[in-house]
């Protein structure tokens, strides 16, 4: 029983003893001390995640067109407001199963200063029908408030749909 009674003053003391080793030089967490933010001194505005183009004489330095074609139909359209603008994101139910690279491509022979048009594309190979589970995909798209400043709608078009969001 004094054993037990011991251990357990011993082991009180040591854990009440943890609060004044919060802030000592023992303690393994303070060791390299608190971080501090510094800002980084750049050539210019360069993302060092993307890589840098080569000049090459092989390769022409335009961006590539993107190629996809209007998806089946267009099923929902939802604008999620955000801090600093909103989020297009709209739900289609393509043809085949399987595209890939999903795009909301701003389509401005449509478009106007109150009114956004974009067409649903995506890169499509032909492949099993399916179900319509299998066959649907989301897309969406970032805009600012500066690019949503006096626009009252948006529409989202497909090969046989289109949704329209009006504020």
């Amino acid at each position: 029983m004094k054993k037990s009674i011991s251990v357990l003053v011993l082991s009180a003391l040591v854990l009440t003893s943890c609060g004044s080793m919060r802030e000592s030089r023992l303690n393994p967490f303070n060791w390299f001390g608190r971080s501090t933010a510094q800002p980084v001194v750049t050539e210019g505005e360069v993302n060092p995640l993307i890589p840098r183009r080569r000049v090459s004489i092989f390769r022409d330095n335009q961006p590539e067109a993107y190629n996809g074609s209007l998806v089946g139909e267009v099923t929902e359209l939802l604008i999620e407001r955000r801090p600093g603008g909103a989020i297009i994101r709209a739900t289609a139910i393509t043809d085949r199963q399987g595209p890939f690279e999903l795009r909301l491509v701003k389509v401005d022979a449509e478009s106007d200063a109150d009114t956004l048009t974009y067409d649903f594309r995506a890169l499509q190979i032909p492949g099993p029908r399916g179900s319509d589970l299998s066959r649907t995909y989301t897309a969406a798209l970032w805009l600012t408030d500066q690019d949503l400043f006096g626009i009252r709608e948006i529409r989202v078009k497909s090969r046989r749909t289109v949704r329209t969001s009006r504020r």
